[in-house]
C-alpha cells in the first residue's frame, strides 16, 4: 500500500465546520426545492444543483475531500493499466456463455422431466 494513504488523517475543527456547512447548504437546497414549488421547475432544479455543487465544493476543501481526490487520481492511474478485451474476444466469450446457458437449461429441464415422471408416475402409483 501507499505510505501516504496509510497515514492517520485527523479531522480538524475547520474541516468539521466546512462539512457541517456543506450539509446545511445541501439541506437548504433540498428544502428550497420543495418550499418553492410554485416556481418553474427549471429554477427549482437550478437552485438544487447549485446547492449540491456548493456542498461538494466545500467538502473537497476538507481533509476528506483531499482523500477523495487522491483516491480518484489513484483509480484513474490504475484504469490506465487495464487491458480491455477486443471486440472479437468479447463476442466469442458471449457466444460461449450463451451456449453453456442453453446446455444447462436443457439439462435442468431433462432432470425436471425425469423427476416428475418418477414421482408422479411411479411413486404415487405405488400407493394405489
Amino acid at each position: 500500500m501507499n505510505a501516504k494513504a496509510e497515514q492517520n488523517h485527523k479531522s480538524s475543527a475547520g474541516d468539521r465546520v466546512k462539512l457541517a456547512l456543506a450539509v446545511l447548504v445541501l439541506a437548504a437546497g433540498i428544502f428550497g426545492f420543495y418550499w418553492y414549488s410554485n416556481l418553474a421547475q427549471y429554477l427549482r432544479l437550478g437552485g438544487l444543483l447549485a446547492a449540491i455543487a456548493i456542498a461538494v465544493g466545500l467538502t473537497m476543501l476538507t481533509g476528506l475531500g483531499g482523500r477523495i481526490r487522491h483516491f480518484l487520481a489513484e483509480s484513474q492511474f490504475e484504469m490506465r493499466k487495464v487491458v480491455w478485451p477486443t471486440r472479437d474476444e468479447t463476442v466469442k466469450t458471449t457466444l460461449v456463455i450463451i451456449v453453456v446457458v442453453i446446455i444447462l437449461a436443457l439439462m435442468l429441464g431433462l432432470i425436471d422431466v425425469i423427476l416428475k415422471t418418477v414421482v408422479l408416475d411411479w411413486l404415487l402409483k405405488l400407493g394405489k
